[in-house]
């Protein structure tokens, strides 16, 4: 079984190699968080602005060339996890084929917030995450009235 997700954060900081995106349950109460590296990271924060680079990035001619084959992204399905390492699919429609392209899910979903695209995520993913300790814990943020500057 497929479930509908959306990103619901995404985590850059400055002093570190390793990002963070978020993803939480459509209407429910999971969520996860995946590890990505830095130019992902940059490349979703820009396209949930709206921003366009001078010239295309990475994610901005991947959207162009599917575009140009006639298809278009119908969703991304986060289907397997292993060992802390997340896979996806980009599920492209061209006319009556649906077509499963392998991706990295940072990559896609730097593909897909630019388009609006619907992500899912396997049940059984769900249920690893909420077993499998991540390599690295994204850092708890810190708000107004903390005590740590006294």
């Amino acid at each position: 079984m497929l479930v509908p997700m959306e990103l619901s954060r995404v985590l850059i900081l400055d002093a570190s190699p390793e990002q963070f995106i978020t993803l939480t349950e459509c209407g429910g109460t999971r969520s996860f968080a995946i590890k990505i590296g830095t130019a992902e990271a940059l490349a979703i924060e820009r396209r949930l602005r709206g921003q366009r680079a001078p010239r295309p990035q990475t994610h901005d001619l991947l959207e162009q060339v599917i575009e140009t084959l006639g298809a278009e992204l119908e969703r991304i399905v986060i289907h397997h996890l292993d060992g802390g390492t997340y896979y996806a699919n980009l599920m492209l429609r061209r006319g009556d084929e649906l077509l499963k392209v392998d991706a990295r899910p940072s990559d896609a979903i730097a593909l897909g917030v630019g388009l609006e695209t619907p992500i899912e995520v396997a049940e059984s993913v769900l249920e690893l995450a909420g077993e499998e300790p991540p390599e690295v814990e994204p850092p708890i943020e810190t708000g107004e009235g903390d005590d740590d500057d006294e």
